[in-house]
């Protein structure tokens, strides 16, 4: 390995350590109160003195977020796959998706508290409904994009259009589906902590909420650590399926990073 390529191995590292370092100076130089903002060393505390309750609610956050993107994922790849074949569909349904997405989903939390009251459920289902859009978005895209004379050519020796959605059109979306997990999983995060805030007993988002009524700021920026470190985990791992499954469809110089 040469040093070029041990530097960029290294350069996320180095970066988060320069952060760390130049926070706890600037709040110890400046004196910055501690429920402004606390230093590194009292996060790092926090996660000494709340060990329990940060890893039992950060996995029931992981827990509803792999639910509802588990979810996302089946749901959005088959409508993409339908839209996104269908001329009819794409012009009736993909208005619609995007007055719906353009719904903040935290406006739909109590409408899911109503139907299924407080707790696990309506997390899993905000952190459904945050992040199909993309999946299926991604997925239309690359079926609609298939070159009308390509469809021509293969029509002429014979194809059916399901031989061309099976050989050609689902081939070329797979790029575009594995793309949009990375974007899907991060907000499928999102969702679940916004449905913990508001409705629910346990979680990531109900732990902040708890310690911000009781001005417990190192907890909640240990709170906000573990949510960081979760997502970067779950899109680092969406990166190397994409790389797995569609390293074809990348060129070589971006496929080894």
């Amino acid at each position: 390995m040469t040093r070029t390529n041990l530097l960029i191995k290294l350069s996320p590292w180095l970066f988060t350590i320069g952060l760390l370092i130049v926070w706890e100076a600037s709040v110890r130089i400046f004196e910055v109160p501690t429920f402004f903002l606390p230093p590194p060393t009292l996060v790092a505390q926090a996660f000494v003195d709340y060990a329990g309750p940060l890893a039992r609610n950060s996995w029931i956050t992981l827990e509803t977020t792999l639910i509802g993107f588990g979810m996302a994922v089946g749901f959005g790849l088959l409508l993409g796959l339908l839209v996104g074949w269908s001329r009819a569909l794409y012009a009736g349904l993909y208005p619609l998706m995007v007055g719906f997405n353009a719904i903040p989903k935290v406006a739909l939390v109590p409408i899911l508290v109503l139907w299924f009251g407080i707790g696990f459920v309506p997390a899993v289902l905000t952190a459904f409904l945050i992040s199909f859009f993309p999946i299926v978005v991604n997925v239309a895209t690359g079926l609609a994009t298939i070159e009308p004379e390509l469809e021509d050519v293969l029509k002429a020796l014979g194809a059916s259009k399901l031989d061309i959605m099976r050989k050609v059109g689902i081939p070329r979306t797979m790029p575009y589906f594995f793309g949009s997990l990375k974007i899907a999983i991060t907000l499928a995060f999102v969702g679940s902590v916004i449905s913990e805030s508001v409705a629910s007993n346990y979680g990531i988002g109900n732990l902040m909420l708890q310690a911000q009524a009781q001005f417990q700021v190192p907890l909640i920026f240990a709170g906000l650590v573990v949510l960081a470190v979760e997502g970067i985990a779950m899109y680092a791992a969406m990166a190397i399926l994409e790389r797995r499954m569609t390293g074809w469809a990348q060129r070589s110089g971006f496929a080894q990073g």
